[in-house]
């Protein structure tokens, strides 16, 4: 997203709660054509760390134009499977009230530029695949609360929403997930998704869905879910959850030697 914004003439804000990946981020981008880039090491779970990277921005460049709100972690596990159910709430802090946080700090100064707000939730808030419940869970507070924000800013704040399905990511990498989304689903580059996203955002689309073609899948969630479960119970759930029984024995293995 930042590499797309540079490409555009942007100046930016990167924020990062590892400081050590900022750097390279920020060459990157000015030699992508970003005439100024400011680094902020912060926690998008932490309401005074997201207070601290907007009121850093709007002092460094006078204004606020665009928020990005990107971040996110994944949780991938069948609820069968859970021994401890309070080792979850992070999934929410991270994926909705890091969005939440710095929305609510950003609002004001957005007003005076008339600017945009983008907000990443994901097609797991429509379609509610197997083993995601607490990451589809947190994706559909996303879309519900930033679809709400919409009516109530506009029209001085223009709010675009992504429903993303399966990027080729960190996220999408991981191990387990790798081995079953790879063989099963067709995956999108995170260039070509991250392009689709800043035009939407500059545009003043309502959503963004990428790869397009997940659109037509909500339609068979919404016209006929049947088949949806069908397709979740028989195909990829037994597939999920092999892959995750596998990862777990090879760290088992792992931390035995």
């Amino acid at each position: 997203m930042a590499y797309q914004y540079a490409k555009r003439g942007a100046s930016l804000v990167i924020v990062d709660k590892n400081a050590h990946h900022l750097p390279k981020v920020a060459e990157t981008a000015r030699g992508l054509g970003s005439p100024d880039i400011i680094q902020v090491c912060a926690d998008v779970s932490i309401l005074e760390d997201c207070k601290r990277f907007i009121d850093e921005a709007v002092k460094h460049f006078g204004q606020l134009d665009h928020l990005v709100n990107n971040a996110g972690i994944s949780s991938v596990c069948p609820i069968e499977n859970i021994t401890d159910v309070t080792n979850f709430p992070r999934v929410m802090d991270v994926n909705f009230w890091g969005l939440v946080y710095p929305t609510h700090f950003a609002i004001p100064h957005l007003k005076k530029s008339k600017g945009k707000i983008l907000a990443i939730s994901s097609v797991a808030a429509l379609m509610h695949p197997p083993t995601l419940g607490f990451y589809s869970a947190s994706k559909s507070a996303v879309k519900t609360f930033f679809e709400t924000l919409r009516s109530e800013l506009a029209p001085s704040i223009t709010v675009t929403i992504a429903t993303l399905g399966f990027i080729d990511s960190n996220m999408t990498r991981q191990e387990h997930l790798s081995k079953v989304v790879f063989r099963l689903v067709p995956v999108m580059s995170s260039r070509r998704a991250a392009e689709a996203l800043v035009d939407g955002i500059r545009r003043g689309e309502r959503y963004v869905t990428e790869p397009k073609w997940y659109k037509a899948l909500f339609m068979v969630e919404a016209l006929c879910p049947q088949v949806m479960d069908w397709c979740y119970g028989r195909i990829l759930f037994p597939q999920l959850k092999h892959a995750l029984d596998e990862a777990s024995i090879s760290t088992s293995q792992t931390k035995a030697d």
